[in-house]
């Protein structure tokens, strides 16, 4: 089994300009598990664990989707749910292309046993997991607002392997579908 997901990538600068965030929100008095910048990315579609002889299928279906490079802004840093946060986020601003693109994999890969995503699609990248809640976290999130981290284009998805460690996931490219 292959623990996998469709990810789209950020630029160099754009993950180092949220370094920055996180370097605020660690200040915070919340247990913290914070993303190592270089695996920022957005997710499109978590996989989870994939029998490897369904991969090849998988990676014909992504070859499958066309569509155009767009531009994405890094925006403002936020909680998933603001009574009970598990995630810090970076919002994604790009006129709802990553939707799109979102419900193209959705249709590429149903056909292959995946199962549609109930919750609606927010584009994000996350920059830290909530292990244990506390309200300082919001008092370090204001200080970020109105605050963005730049802009990329992103020109095509990937294929990614996840391996869990005790010292954090180690990502792997499986595929990359450049447009």
């Amino acid at each position: 089994m292959v623990r996998a997901f469709v990810a789209l990538e950020l630029s160099r600068e754009i993950r180092e300009e949220i370094r920055a965030a996180q370097e605020i929100i660690r200040r915070c008095s919340a247990r913290l598990t914070v993303v190592d910048p270089p695996l920022i990315h957005i997710t499109l579609k978590f996989l989870g664990e994939v029998d490897e002889r369904n991969i090849p299928n998988v990676i014909a279906a992504l070859r499958s989707i066309r569509y155009a490079p767009f531009t994405v802004t890094a925006g403002c840093v936020t909680v998933n749910n603001p009574r009970r946060p598990h995630t810090v986020w970076c919002g994604i601003e790009d006129g709802g292309k990553s939707r799109a693109l979102f419900q193209l994999v959705e249709s590429a890969l149903e056909p292959l046993g995946g199962v549609r995503e109930t919750r609606p699609f927010t584009p994000h990248a996350t920059l830290a997991r909530v292990k244990a809640f506390d309200p300082s976290l919001f008092e370090q999130i204001d200080l970020l607002k109105g605050r963005t981290y730049g802009t990329c284009t992103v020109s095509g998805l990937k294929l990614k392997k996840s391996t869990l460690t005790p010292r954090g996931p180690v990502y792997e490219d499986l595929l990359e579908v450049a447009w």
